[in-house]
């Protein structure tokens, strides 16, 4: 019982021990409690700061708003949300806005809209009834004021969805056609850039000579080093004076070029053997171009001459102009007008002395080294030219290809004796009547507006402006079908122009027997090259 009596002490003073500690932490949590309302109640009772959050509107305005405002007045929270809302629908208007700048709509009424309707935001705060009670006052917020200052701003922010809305795919598509223009302006850029090398790259190819070509004119002048008693010069014939038989001049240094041009004449004449070629070459392609008709002789009959520009003795410096103008300017290294081979070659003048050339001959038809002849020609030797000199295909067509293309008519002398709306011809297949030359007096009349021109001021350098001036008013126009032009620079050419035409012209850079041929047309002259010619295979032409 004792021990009964002992334990319940012992226990009892350890409960009393245990609430102690208790009764501790209560006063401790206690006293943490109350020194946290203390200084909360501080916090809460000093004056509001105004540090607080900024909205900026698009007239620089600012609304401050204190956080014990907030807490105290819950009218301020839903002031708040509004103002942000404005805010938002502010900064997209002005996207746009600046999107319509970009797009160079500074004019549009769209932009306008869109500035109202940003102006108009911010002006909203500045009303005085609302920049009073709702942004100046300390005191609660009037929610009548409140009210009708959200359904303002409500309504702004419709009319603002409204437009982005309605906006918003027509400015995405703006967009998108402007980065296209940049781009397209920017490949265009980059297209012309390619367009001028190419067409440098082009003229380059145009004036080189390809390797076939020089490989074939040598295997014909070795031929003839090697052989020299089978090509020995055969007398002069006859019929190369004959004027009752139909003549044709083709100057060139292109051996391939000219078989093409005598081959396509002879293979589509009804009678080959009345058909005389007066072949004139320079001496470095003379014995090439001899051994060429040697070993493959024209069929049918048709006769052929080959000279040189020397065997022709009255065309010297002291006669020709050209020449002369030649001599000068070699003498004067920096003078770069006669620095192209295609104006150093006499071959390109020897069509003003057609006459002196061959003066037994009343008619004779001149053909470039470019042409395809694609029927019988016999008729242009028929046809009443009416007292005129040369017989061309006209060119011009509306304001194109007419005398002011290619003379200077600010010179008073071109001026006074040219019409600059005349019409422009084609050298290339060209009929003349000599006897009509002889009378006109046009070999002198070259030669004085050539003389004139020592320094090109009348025109450029060229044979076709020196031609229209020479023949001017005495040029007969024939129809278009004997001459077709353009094979050689335009691929738009139509097929049955082409099929229907006599003379089909190669003139232009892509001559066919250039890599840069249009391969549209090549098979048009490549039908008449001869491929079974022995050096003509050595030499891999066409491949």
């Amino acid at each position: 019982m004792a021990v009964a009596v002992r334990g319940g002490r012992g226990g009892s003073g350890g409960g009393s021990a245990l609430r102690n500690f208790f009764s501790y932490r209560i006063f401790v949590s206690a006293m943490f409690t109350l020194l946290f309302l203390a200084t909360f109640s501080v916090l809460f009772s000093s004056h509001p700061s105004h540090h607080d959050s900024v909205i900026q509107t698009t007239g620089n305005a600012y609304v401050q708003r204190t956080f014990l405002a907030i807490k105290s007045d819950p009218l301020k929270t839903r002031l708040d949300l509004i103002y942000k809302q404005a805010n938002d629908h502010i900064a997209l208007v002005n996207a746009y806005a600046a999107y319509a700048r970009k797009l160079k709509l500074e004019i549009s009424s769209k932009l306008r809209m869109f500035d109202d309707l940003a102006k108009n935001f911010s002006d909203l705060a500045f009303k005085p009834s609302y920049h009073t009670s709702l942004f100046k006052s300390d005191g609660p917020v009037d929610e009548d004021v409140l009210r009708q200052f959200e359904k303002e701003v409500k309504d702004k922010v419709k009319n603002a969805r409204l437009m982005i809305a309605d906006a918003k795919e027509s400015y995405d598509n703006q967009l998108k056609i402007q980065k296209l223009k940049d781009t397209i302006f920017a490949v265009n850029e980059l297209l012309i850039k390619a367009k001028k090398n190419g067409a440098f790259a082009s003229l380059i190819a145009a004036k080189s000579t390809p390797k076939s070509l020089h490989c074939l004119a040598m295997r014909l002048m070795g031929e003839r080093i090697a052989n020299p008693e089978k090509y020995r010069d055969d007398e002069p014939k006859p019929e190369f004076e004959d004027p009752s038989l139909f003549h044709y001049a083709i100057f060139s240094d292109n051996v391939i070029a000219v078989s093409v041009v005598v081959n396509s004449a002879v293979k589509n004449a009804e009678e080959p053997w009345r058909h005389v070629f007066h072949i004139v070459t320079d001496k470095m392609n003379l014995a090439a171009m001899k051994v060429w008709f040697k070993i493959r002789p024209v069929k049918g009959g048709a006769h052929v001459e080959i000279k040189t520009v020397e065997d022709y003795t009255f065309l010297n410096s002291s006669y020709e102009p050209v020449l002369r103008q030649l001599e000068s300017a070699t003498k004067d290294v920096n003078n770069m007008k006669f620095r192209n081979p295609k104006y150093l070659s006499m071959l390109n003048y020897l069509r003003f002395y057609l006459p002196e050339m061959y003066p037994k001959l009343h008619r004779i038809l001149f053909l470039d080294d470019d042409v395809v002849v694609q029927k019988d020609l016999t008729m242009l030797w028929k046809i009443d030219m009416g007292g005129k000199v040369n017989g061309a295909v006209e060119t011009c067509f509306g304001s194109f290809h007419r005398y002011a293309q290619y003379l200077n008519f600010s010179h008073p002398l071109i001026r006074e004796r040219f019409n600059p709306k005349a019409c422009a011809w084609a050298y290339g297949m060209n009929i003349f009547d000599l006897d009509a030359w002889k009378r006109e007096k046009c070999t002198e009349q070259y030669h004085y507006w050539q003389n004139l021109n020592e320094n090109q001021t009348l025109w450029k350098l060229g044979t076709l402006p020196a031609g229209l001036i020479t023949f001017y008013a005495t040029t007969k126009s024939l129809d278009k079908s004997w001459h077709v032009l353009g094979l050689g620079y335009n691929p738009s050419i139509s097929m049955d122009e082409i099929n229907n035409a006599a003379v089909i012209h190669f003139n232009g850079n892509m001559k066919p027997w250039l890599d840069i041929a249009m391969n549209q047309f090549k098979h048009l002259w490549t039908k008449y090259v001869d491929y079974e010619m022995e050096f003509v295979q050595m030499c891999n032409f066409g491949l």
